[in-house]
């Protein structure tokens, strides 16, 4: 009996048991529905084969992608103080903090990065809205400042990637204080007579679109992204009026002269390339030099 129990049974057991799916082999898309396998979503940068839909990209993925041959040599952000306020609503920041660098293997909401693109030296400035919704606070104002002054260092163009919902209500005024201190870093750019490109990517909104992602000497967007300030149903409660079609989507702006180029995912690292190029030749960027 012990025989039958301990060893024969337990086979049949496996034999006919339901096998387990991971949940991670098979992604929804948001703009029609499909059923993508995420190898093959993989394989096509994470945009829906049946409907061009633009997923959400891993900011080192981003970087991958963008640089020559993949080269992405990260940079060290300054350190910051953690938890400034003291912050706690329905728990405490610091936990927030703590639960979020687990995920991301201990980065914030920003990762930057230098290498070539197209040939041409670049520092690149990518955001994780995974992190806390990609919110800037403290430490994502200095890794862009760091970014900046790479740049000057490399004398290379700086090209920033914002995936974010605005500014970390966690950090209070010290976060919002991040938009002019962003904007101060871009002029330092172009003091130098260097390029500062913004690729906007979904979603780009709040205190980011506020400051340093509407400052690009070129402005990229991927479809579909959603661009804006506040929210289609707070501007429509605020003006009493039903927006347009396809409001604050990546298209729109481009119709309204917001935009210079959507550029899909996969044309992005050319012409990306051929923008820094151009902006890199002598005396194309002399405003100050």
């Amino acid at each position: 009996m012990n025989w039958l129990t301990n060893f024969v049974l337990p086979k049949i057991r496996a034999a006919v048991a339901k096998r387990e799916v991971a949940d991670n082999l098979w992604h929804k898309c948001p703009g029609c529905g499909q059923m993508l396998f995420h190898r093959e979503l993989d394989a096509n940068l994470r945009v829906c084969a049946s409907c061009g839909h633009h997923l959400r990209l891993d900011p080192m993925r981003r970087l991958e992608l963008l640089f020559d041959d993949g080269a992405v040599h990260p940079i060290e952000p300054p350190k910051v103080v953690a938890d400034p306020l003291k912050f706690r609503d329905s728990k405490r920041y610091a936990d927030r903090l703590k639960d979020a660098h687990g995920k991301s293997g201990g980065r914030d909401a920003v990762i930057v990065a230098h290498g070539t693109v197209g040939g041409a030296p670049a520092v690149v400035a990518a955001f994780d809205f995974e992190f806390l919704g990609g919110s800037m606070g403290l430490a994502v104002g200095e890794a862009f400042v760091a970014a900046a002054r790479l740049a000057i260092e490399r004398r290379a163009a700086l090209v920033v990637v914002p995936a974010s919902g605005g500014a970390r209500m966690q950090e209070g005024i010290l976060a919002l204080m991040q938009m002019p201190r962003t904007t101060l870093a871009v002029e330092m750019v172009r003091e130098k007579g260097l390029p500062y490109i913004v690729l906007l990517t979904d979603p780009t909104t709040g205190g980011v679109s506020a400051s340093f992602a509407m400052l690009g000497d070129v402005t990229l967007a991927e479809p579909g992204a959603v661009i804006g300030f506040a929210g289609p149903r707070v501007i429509e409660e605020t003006i009493r009026e039903t927006l347009p079609p396809g409001f604050q989507r990546a298209e729109y702006l481009l119709e309204h002269g917001m935009v210079d180029m959507v550029v899909p995912r996969a044309a992005l690292k050319a012409t990306l390339g051929h923008v820094i190029d151009l902006l890199m030749r002598p005396g194309v960027m002399e405003v100050g030099a």
